[in-house]
């Protein structure tokens, strides 16, 4: 299939991520939709009191186990770029402040006049003096990586230091690393990921690191792994084929075996001679989505010896495995509520699996976890329950450790789980959160959010800045489980895979229809937010049925179905919606591109669009192009582009809270009639 994309396409000048002409036009569209919004009161409170959350002092100080220390990132209205810091585990429990200070990254920046925001790091373990600190320049995805030797609390002279790319980095021992990352421009997949891994020794440059394994250029990445235990230590090479399909293979020296499991199986762990997976389709007798442990040993010989932890016909859903010293903690959503059970390894052979008791609903998740240890970290949340952290001794005590203040007046608020019907007759389930007493009137301003792709599931999370600006002002917020997501397992996921991706529009549709029957909310009064994969679900309903919503919040979105592939990440997604340059593939997605649908004819409620020029994942041109042609139609449409930020649109506090003023201070202007 040619593509005339780029000649029939007359905003293909907005893909220049930095291009002097499309910058001036980035800043015009910035000062026309400041200008409306920005010196407005609404918006001014709006933002004092994000910013006031976001830099309380009154927030989790989340840990990172490291030997006999927690470490912690730590933001505030000082540490604008942040502080990482640490303490000792048991001053810590015992409830201390008294952080030492391990790397300021505001005196980093100001010191190599560098725009770096902190993307985490990658210890060596067990010996817990040698890590990798990863940094982003402007919140992108792509890292500068360099070791840093945490007794000395120095960057190491002469130590491994990787150039700015997305890459992969697994350390094989103390001395040693396997590599992924940009060594030449054939050293990377189309989708810009590392399709080759080396080995690099300590003392070497990069580029006489050791070649060791490559994939091909239509592949999604290579990448290493390397298991780190008391019991064992083994090394494995994966080919991610695409974001569901991959291949693995187990090292030693020279020698690597392909382990003969399918590849929609990923691997999900390594414990005491098991390896751990969640096939996505029904294998060897058990259902798509359980919970499968493997015996390693016979495997590399091509044998099968597979037990069940979790049988997905149970009606839950996997979503993380952890691997502690002598046990598993597995965190298990059922009917959109998430709790963590307990996998131990009998005596006798046989697995055993208790509940791991908190409270009852919202979600519970693993915050920190170690294979060198059994103690470790776990929060608890729900829409109107403020997160707390708790430490768990491995036995039987579980210990609250910090909670979150209230963030804002719940009283008078309550939370439902109501069931829509789609359009082909599948009950949706969606949370709503709202006002006890509603008007009479049914006008309720309300807020529709939804994702449905990629195995994402939308889980009760404590909703501190929804619920400062627009649940404790009267405002109505819903949190859509559609289709495409992951909260019943992979086919909830695969309904809308594909050609089959309209399921998860006619989902969220079916959400704002049965809002509005209920007598919640009007479509005049009713907005509908998404991001990213979400962004292109906004987009979509926007243009397939834009009557039933009064506006339309499209953030960091994908929407232009024909040249997605083509940009940055973009191929890396095609298993998720198809390969626009295959015909029968760009049948069914130009009849969803929002991009391409858009209609001059069309009326469309406001609309406001927002973006990042540092989103090396989602190219910003998405959502240039889409505004640049609904102004050319006279469509009403809002733009703000924040110059940094990466995919997340934001990389500080300051920048989170201005986003967070634009987007309620808009909402409240359109849906408050």
């Amino acid at each position: 299939m040619q593509d005339t994309s780029t000649t029939t396409d007359p905003y293909l000048w907005l893909e220049e991520v930095e291009g002097e002409k499309t910058l001036d036009w980035v800043k015009a569209q910035n000062k026309i939709t400041l200008d409306k919004y920005q010196e407005q009161d609404l918006f001014r409170q709006i933002e004092k009191q994000s910013l006031e959350i976001l830099d309380s002092k009154e927030k989790l100080a989340y840990p990172q186990f490291v030997g006999e220390h927690v470490y912690n990132f730590w933001r505030d209205e000082k540490y604008v770029r942040g502080l990482l810091r640490r303490m000792l585990l048991a001053d810590y429990l015992n409830g201390s402040k008294e952080w030492e200070q391990v790397l300021d990254l505001d005196q980093l920046a100001e010191d190599e006049d560098e725009n770096w925001v902190y993307k985490g790091q990658q210890l060596f373990s067990p010996e817990n003096e040698r890590t990798l600190i990863w940094l982003s320049r402007g919140g992108s995805d792509a890292c500068v990586i360099r070791e840093f030797d945490l007794p000395t609390k120095q960057f190491v002279e002469g130590g491994f230091e990787v150039p700015e790319a997305k890459s992969d980095i697994a350390w094989k021992d103390r001395d040693h690393l396997y590599v992924g990352t940009k060594f030449d421009d054939d050293s990377v997949t189309d989708s810009g990921y590392p399709r080759v891994i080396k080995l690099w020794k300590r003392g070497t440059s990069l580029e006489e690191a050791t070649h060791v394994f490559e994939v091909g250029k239509e592949d999604l990445a290579a990448s290493a792994w390397v298991s780190h235990r008391d019991d064992a230590h083994h090394e494995f090479l994966s080919r991610t084929i695409d974001f569901w399909n991959e291949e693995n293979f187990y090292l030693q020296g020279d020698k690597k075996t392909k382990l003969p499991l399918p590849t929609d199986a990923p691997l999900r762990g390594l414990f005491q001679g098991y390896l751990f997976t969640t096939p996505r389709t029904d294998w060897e007798g058990y259902a798509a989505g359980s919970l499968l442990a493997i015996k390693l040993e016979p495997l590399l010989e091509g044998q099968l010896e597979i037990e069940q932890l979790y049988d997905s016909k149970d009606g839950g859903t996997i979503e993380s495995v952890s691997c502690l010293k002598s046990y598993l903690v597995v965190a298990v959503t059922e009917n959109v509520q998430t709790g963590l059970h307990r996998f131990e390894l009998g005596s006798d052979g046989r697995w055993n699996s208790s509940p791991i008791e908190v409270t009852e609903g919202g979600a519970t998740s693993p915050a920190a976890t170690s294979s060198w240890r059994d103690d470790f970290f776990l929060t608890h949340e729900s829409f109107l329950t403020p997160t707390t952290l708790y430490h768990h001794d491995g036995k039987s005590t579980l210990k609250s450790v910090q909670s979150l203040p209230t963030r804002f007046n719940s009283e008078g608020l309550v939370v439902e789980q109501l069931w829509a019907t789609s359009a082909d007759g599948t009950k949706v389930p969606y949370y709503i959160l709202r006002p006890e007493k509603l008007p009479e009137t049914g006008d309720s301003p309300t807020i529709l959010y939804g994702y449905g792709g990629f195995e994402v599931s939308l889980l009760p999370r404590y909703l501190s800045l929804p619920g400062r600006n627009w649940l404790e002002k009267g405002g109505i917020y819903v949190s859509a489980n559609i289709r495409g997501g992951g909260e019943f397992g992979p086919s909830w996921h695969q309904a809308a895979l594909r050609d089959k991706r309209p399921r998860a529009f006619e989902d969220f549709e079916a959400v704002a229809k049965d809002l509005v029957e209920r007598g919640f909310t009007k479509p005049a009064n009713l907005a509908v937010h998404g991001g990213s994969n979400g962004g292109l679900l906004t987009g979509a309903v926007l243009t397939r049925n834009p009557q039933l919503f009064g506006a339309v919040l499209i953030g960091v979105p994908l929407l232009d179905m024909r040249r997605f592939h083509k940009l940055l990440a973009g191929a890396s997604w095609m298993a998720e919606y198809g390969d626009p340059d295959n015909p029968d593939d760009w049948a069914y997605l130009q009849k969803f591109s929002p991009y391409h649908q858009v209609k001059e004819e069309a009326e469309y409620p406001p609309v406001l669009l927002y973006t990042s020029t540092k989103d090396d994942r989602v190219h910003p041109g998405h959502a240039r192009k889409m505004v640049a042609k609904m102004k050319s139609f006279g469509h009403t449409v809002d733009y703000y582009e924040n110059i940094e930020g990466g995919h997340a649109g934001v990389s500080n506090n300051k920048q989170q809270a201005f986003l967070t003023a634009l987007i309620y201070s808009y909402l409240w202007d359109k849906l408050a009639h």
